[in-house]
């Protein structure tokens, strides 16, 4: 009886031990619930008429950059103006000695009146002779030998005429003036300096109006002719603007005034120069400036914020969630930037959602929980929102 109550005993606990394993068992195979699909934010693609810019990079250049020269050797006694600043044409700019050049004109003058005095004792005997020939008192080669006398000293004179009339220009000279008003720099020479015609003292730009060069890509040259030749007066508009090295945009617009004589072969692009008014001579040569036009108005593009696109080995994708909240990963030809949009030429169609927050959350054919937002918060929250690394927007 012992025996059995034991054995008895024995199997209650061992049927005890096996329903404690088999419940173990049954907890730990149920499985886990599934995550919640994840959530992005996405906005429908847009489609409108959009103007397409593009954009050059350009220097600032003087519209008449003057090189000052003397006309005349000698040493220099003064400048005459503040470096930097506006000077008017014909304002002074340098003062050169005189005085070798005043002692050159005294002597042009004393020759001047010698030979004016040859002339007017020739005169004298012509008028003296005449009557004399008349009368046979005497000859007339002495007559003609008068009439020559005569006419070498008029020529003589007007010699020495030419000869003082210069030597005033070499005293005026030694006042260096500006041929054009502009900005004047700084003086390349100083005072006590031998100076002569190959010596540049200084350098008068023209800034108001004021050139902008910039190089323009063999195509664009091409299809701005094209456009050239059917509106001829499109190059006359002022639709060019300028960013400048700080980020502003120059209050006023310039036009293309014309292209270089040929295409770099090395760059395959053309110089081109524009010209801007310059009020107040605010722009000076030799500044940065990005020069900016509409180019073309694209009709029906469509649009999406860029930081929806994403780059992969130089491809583009975009995330579109479809119907029943699926998600796709799609290949899309991107086109030109507006501002924070992009143009899609083709892989989406207008209305279709994009995501643009959480693309790396997305996979083809899974759900997500979309958020909707109207495309102009998108693109306003584009300034705000970091691209995701690799995206073309991210810095």
């Amino acid at each position: 009886m012992k025996r059995e109550r034991i054995t008895g005993l024995g199997a209650l606990l061992i049927a005890a031990a096996m329903a404690v394993v088999a419940g173990g068992c049954r907890g730990t195979s149920a499985d886990p619930p599934p995550p919640p699909p994840p959530a992005v934010v996405v906005t429908p693609a847009v489609q409108r008429d959009v103007p397409v810019q593009k954009e050059w990079i350009g220097t600032t250049e003087g519209n008449v950059n003057a090189e000052i020269r003397p006309k005349v050797e000698g040493y220099l006694l003064r400048r005459l103006y503040v470096e930097g600043a506006f000077v008017r044409a014909g304002d002074p700019l340098f003062a050169i000695d005189p005085r070798q050049f005043q002692a050159q004109l005294e002597q042009a003058q004393g020759d001047l009146e010698q030979a004016q005095a040859q002339l007017a004792k020739a005169q004298q005997d012509v008028a003296r002779f005449r009557p004399l020939v008349e009368q046979k008192a005497i000859s007339q080669q002495e007559l003609d030998n008068a009439l020559s006398a005569e006419r070498a000293a008029k020529a003589t004179v007007d010699s020495k005429q030419a000869a003082v009339h210069q030597a005033r220009l070499n005293v005026g000279w030694t006042r260096v003036t500006s041929p054009i008003g502009g900005i004047a720099g700084a003086a390349q020479a100083q005072v006590g300096n031998l100076v002569s015609p190959s010596t540049v003292l200084t350098t008068v730009s023209q800034c108001d109006p004021i050139r902008v060069l910039y190089p323009l890509s063999e195509q664009e040259y091409m299809r701005f002719q094209e456009r050239l030749r059917k509106d001829p007066k499109a190059a006359q508009e002022p639709n060019l603007e300028l960013v400048l090295g700080d980020g502003t945009v120059f209050p006023y617009k310039g036009r293309v005034l014309f292209e270089g004589r040929q295409v770099d072969v090395k760059t395959g692009t053309i110089q081109t120069v524009a010209v801007c008014p310059n009020p107040g001579n605010l722009l000076r040569p030799g500044q940065y400036a990005k020069v900016r036009a509409v180019t073309e108005i694209k009709k029906g593009a469509v649009l999406v914020p860029q930081r929806a696109v994403n780059e992969l080995q130089g491809g583009y994708e975009v995330a579109v969630v479809g119907a029943g909240d699926k998600a796709e990963i799609r290949t899309v030809q991107t086109g030109e930037r507006v501002g924070t949009l992009w143009v899609i030429e083709s892989g989406l169609a207008p209305g279709e959602r994009v995501v643009v927050e959480g693309f790396s959350r997305v996979k083809s054919g899974a759900r997500v929980q979309p958020k909707e937002e109207s495309a102009a918060e998108a693109a306003g929250a584009a300034g705000d929102h970091p691209a995701p690394a690799g995206a073309p927007g991210a810095r």
